[in-house]
């Protein structure tokens, strides 16, 4: 992994980006590469919000995994600040290199030198392998998630 950087995205990585997260059984019913414009509003958004981060890992110039941190500050646990990461991809010909474990050790040191005392994330129930994933870096299955689906 000595020759992948991680840095923040900028517009110019939103088509790799949208086709990593396109690329598995439940992106590929959600997103769509057609049309780019909805994309490029979130970008603008996103980068435009000093608590959000966008970063892509970039190897010679090409974009081969992404995830958003999302800096959350709080009142619960004494004020505490915690790190959300979100959008875990790794592009297909760089699975299984140990990138995907570089991103998430990036994000949570990122939230540590951010203030935080808690990095969280959510996956999908039928992501058995990412949870497995998650918990060999010493994350918890602690909670149940909830989501409401608005559109």
């Amino acid at each position: 992994m000595n020759d992948v950087v991680i840095r923040r995205a900028t517009a110019s990585d939103v088509a790799a980006i949208v086709a990593m997260i396109a690329d598995d059984q439940l992106g590929a019913t959600r997103e769509s590469l057609d049309d780019l414009t909805p994309y490029l509003a979130a970008f603008e958004q996103i980068d435009a919000d000093p608590n959000q981060l966008l970063v892509v890992a970039d190897r010679n110039d090409e974009v081969i995994g992404t995830l958003q941190l999302t800096i959350i500050p709080g009142l619960s646990r004494r004020g505490s600040t915690r790190g959300l990461i979100e959008a875990v991809r790794v592009a297909a010909p760089a699975r299984g290199s140990g990138l995907g474990s570089t991103l998430i050790r990036w994000a949570v040191e990122e939230s540590r030198t951010r203030g935080c005392t808690l990095v969280q994330l959510t996956s999908d129930k039928t992501r058995t392998d990412a949870h497995r994933f998650y918990t060999n870096l010493g994350f918890g299955n602690t909670h149940e998630g909830f989501k409401l689906k608005l559109n």
